[in-house]
């Protein structure tokens, strides 16, 4: 049977499969390993980022998920790697700061890596409940996209973990405001991060033209020189209320009206 995987992780994975429909990939031992990023099979789906970089994000989530089994034999621990782009977004929950940070740098040493996003939380992890809560979550947000004819849904990643929701994605500063302000409006979710590479219009339709007006595939090997690799400002209007501190990584919380 191999080594025992902790269950905070197999559950997790076991709703992004059912929410995905993704293949389950069997490594060494018997626990199923499930990729958030795209699939091999996939690589075809229109996308602003080349399918090279599409292989890495693949791979890059899964060097990191063999890396967690490894180093991580406790419960206590649950840990996710969501890649875009190259950029690794780093989300679960560890027992102390000590295990936030080795996690952290596991991640970094990883190959073709550009970034982390550390959004890891000390703390228990949710129940098997709230695992399924995100996973709806996710699902909302991106039939809210579907829905919202001024929005390219495949252009934008989106992973949710205890009610809040994390976008990455090549887009403009319009798309992002428009895609969090979107997100935002569903129920049940309580906070959005941006973590957006932001281009400008003229390269946007630069992009566009480079793909026969789909915008969707860039045939160029990285982001545009002027591509921020994170937002840097809130993307919808907020209440008064105060905003949420920045992360450590930069990315911007917006709370939700």
């Amino acid at each position: 049977m191999g080594k025992k995987l902790p269950a905070s992780i197999v559950i997790r994975t076991a709703f992004i499969a059912a929410a995905l429909g993704s293949s389950t990939i069997l490594l060494t031992g018997c626990f199923p390993v499930v990729a958030t990023g795209m699939v091999a099979g996939a690589l075809s789906i229109a996308d602003r980022r080349t399918t090279g970089a599409q292989a890495e994000d693949q791979a890059i989530e899964l060097k990191a998920f063999n890396r967690f089994r490894e180093q991580f034999k406790s419960d206590q621990t649950s840990l996710t790697v969501t890649s875009f782009n190259r950029i690794a977004l780093l989300t679960g929950y560890v027992p102390n700061e000590q295990a936030r940070t080795e996690a952290a740098k596991l991640v970094q040493s990883i190959d073709n890596v550009r970034s982390v996003i550390n959004e890891v939380a000390i703390g228990p992890a949710p129940s098997v409940r709230a695992f399924g809560v995100d996973t709806v979550l996710t699902a909302r947000v991106k039939a809210s996209f579907l829905e919202a004819k001024d929005v390219q849904a495949n252009v934008i990643k989106v992973y949710t973990d205890a009610s809040t929701v994390y976008l990455m994605g090549v887009v403009t500063e319009r798309e992002a405001k428009r895609a969090t302000d979107i997100a935002s409006r569903v129920t049940g979710v309580r906070r959005v991060i941006r973590a957006f590479e932001i281009i400008s219009e003229e390269e946007l339709a630069r992009i566009q033209l480079q793909t026969g007006g789909a915008g969707n595939t860039a045939p160029v090997t990285a982001p545009p020189p002027s591509a921020r690799p994170l937002s840097a400002s809130p993307a919808a209007p907020v209440p008064p209320a105060p905003s949420a501190p920045a992360a450590e990584s930069g990315a911007v919380v917006t709370p939700i009206r």
